[in-house]
């Protein structure tokens, strides 16, 4: 559980924190490594002033009446010993290990170190509880078997420690007055290029609620250019959708105005005074058709809401198309029947291999019926000669292809209006049938949200009339098939 996660984060306060924070993280980093610096930096030239000590003394060292002799006046050692800062000690051993002059308990290099004659060496060793840094050399002595004298000069490390510590003052004091402005400077930048930002936001918010013009992505920065193409190409679909909506709206109020002023006018007539009882019975009866058509012109509205609000949100399961379209064709009988229209079905049967798609039942039974509904509509029918619709299932397992397809015997539609059947309140002209035009919309709609297509096409090409077939092609998933299967086999 994140307790504390802010619910929003603040691109300003983001980019600000990951540049001040490497900033504020290397200043100690910086710190330690100038010490290190400064320290090596005020060790050397007092290493050689050491090392010139150290060979001075050797050059009084000599062999005299067979014995280490140290010539060095008593002036000169205090010479040698003149230091306002630091402590200088200094030793000189004979061949033997044995002491000749300076301090006795001076500390001696390394046992197993040979000596090398000629040669200064540097050490940090401790004396009386001081830290010292120690110059020693050998010298060869002019006696027999050839032995070697040591010599050894120390001193504190008080003005190595002065001058390190100055060295970081030059160096640290004016990061300590350039860190503060650095990091003044850093948020005056952010707070610059923030700024096209802000305006962005003042432009948006000074905008009307009726304007949905895309936004100038030349007044802003090359990276939020992306951002607000974006913002411009859901303006330009949300303008869309609006357009298309105010037009079903108005396309939807023209439709329920023609019944609407019909019902009105057969009530009126039925109220005047002197009306008879044959024309009190067909203003009733014309009442009646007119509540018809719009209870009819609601529903279908209602419907084609109902399947373009579905959307991502649409529950899927497995759905036999087969055993649909049987239940929508037992469904439309009763109507068929009225009209004398021969209808019926030819497909594979519910439970074949291939026949199973995953979608909505409910819109799927819907997408059936309208196709029924828009047949039986459009299609003339008598006792002599009546009219044919068949409703047909066909899959291909092998392919993943699963196609319905209604068929009529009616007058066609003409391929010039073909795709305006797909239009909402579109109708054909000349029919005389009454409708909403909303059947093939839905049929779209629904197709569309299962990844169907649709053709139209004649049913009987050349002959007169052609009738028309209208197809919806699914690609069927392998889960689909594979849930079928074991629905079937749970069954047994």
């Amino acid at each position: 559980m994140k307790i504390f996660q802010r619910e929003q984060r603040s691109l300003f306060g983001e980019i600000l924190d990951w540049m001040l924070t490497p900033l504020l993280l290397l200043w100690p980093v910086s710190l330690a490594l100038t010490w290190l610096v400064a320290q090596s930096i005020a060790t050397k030239p007092f290493d050689r002033a050491l090392e010139f000590n150290v060979q001075a003394l050797a050059q009084y060292v000599a062999a005299q009446n067979g014995r280490v002799a140290f010539n060095l006046t008593r002036p000169a050692r205090e010479v040698l010993r003149a230091d306002d800062s630091d402590l200088v000690y200094y030793q000189v051993m004979g061949p033997r290990a044995e002491f000749v002059s300076g301090e006795r308990d001076f500390p001696l290099p390394s046992e197993d170190e040979l000596p090398q004659v000629g040669e200064v060496k540097l050490r940090d060793d401790e004396m009386r509880g001081l830290d010292l840094r120690v110059a020693y050399t050998w010298v060869r002595l002019d006696l027999p078997g050839s032995p070697t004298a040591l010599v050894q000069v120390a001193e504190t490390r008080e003005k190595r420690s002065i001058l390190a510590t100055e060295i970081i003052k030059g160096v640290m004091l004016p990061q300590l007055v350039i860190l503060p402005l650095a990091v003044l400077l850093v948020w005056l930048a952010l707070v610059r290029g923030i700024q096209p930002l802000s305006k962005l936001e003042e432009r948006i918010r000074q905008r009307k609620p009726d304007d949905l013009s895309p936004l100038d992505d030349k007044a802003v920065p090359l990276e939020v250019a992306p951002l607000v193409s974006s913002v411009n190409d859901l303006l330009t679909r949300l303008k869309d959708s609006i357009a298309t909506q105010k037009r079903f709206l108005a396309d939807a109020a023209h439709q329920l105005k023609t019944p609407l002023a019909g019902l009105r006018m057969q009530a009126d007539l039925a109220q005047r005074e002197g009306s008879d009882a044959d024309a009190l019975k067909q203003s009733l009866h014309q009442i009646a058709r007119s509540s018809i058509r719009a209870t009819h012109t609601v529903n279908q509205l209602l419907a084609l809401a109902r399947a373009e609000t579905s959307g991502k949100t649409i529950v899927r399961q497995p759905c036999d198309l087969a055993a649909l379209t049987m239940e929508a064709i037992q469904d439309s009988l009763p109507r068929a029947m009225d009209k004398r229209l021969d209808l019926g079905y030819d497909g594979v049967e519910p439970g074949a291999p291939g026949v199973t798609l995953r979608g909505n039942p409910t819109l799927l039974k819907e997408m059936v019926r309208n196709l029924l509904d828009n047949a039986i509509a459009y299609t003339p029918s008598s006792a002599e000669s009546p009219g044919v619709i068949t409703a047909r299932v066909l899959a291909d397992p092998f392919g993943g292809v699963l196609v319905l397809q209604v068929e009529d015997s009616g007058p066609g539609i003409p391929e010039g209006e073909r795709e305006l059947v797909l239009q909402p309140f579109y109708r054909a002209l000349g029919t005389g049938v009454d409708g909403s035009g909303l059947g093939l919309p839905i049929v779209l709609e629904i197709a569309r949200q299962h990844g169907a297509g649709i053709a139209i096409e004649d049913a009987r090409p050349g002959q007169v009339p052609p009738g028309t077939r209208v197809s919806v092609r699914f690609v069927v998933s392998q889960d689909a098939e594979e849930d079928a299967t074991a629905r079937v086999q749970e069954a047994l």
